[in-house]
């Protein structure tokens, strides 16, 4: 799946990704918020490996469910230390 990706940096330098399907409008319950672009047309599998602080399996979850995926607070990492 090809997918844009946003960053939100947020307290303590920790950073939240976000996924939406590639060239689609953010979705209006995020949009008020300080989505900046990190990467557009991205290839996104369900390879295992992890996108983004993202699991495949879990943001394909998301995805379906709510037309985006997000990290979890937990997941959160710093800046910089993203593959």
């Amino acid at each position: 799946m090809k997918v844009d990706v946003y960053k939100r940096t947020e307290e303590n330098d920790l950073c939240s990704y976000l996924v939406v399907p590639h060239e689609q409008p953010l979705p209006q319950e995020v949009a008020s918020t300080e989505w900046l672009v990190h990467e557009l047309d991205v290839d996104f599998e369900r390879t295992g490996k992890t996108h983004f602080t993202l699991e495949p399996d879990d943001a394909f979850q998301q995805i379906g469910e709510k037309g985006y995926a997000i990290s979890h607070l937990n997941d959160r990492t710093k800046d910089g230390n993203v593959h």
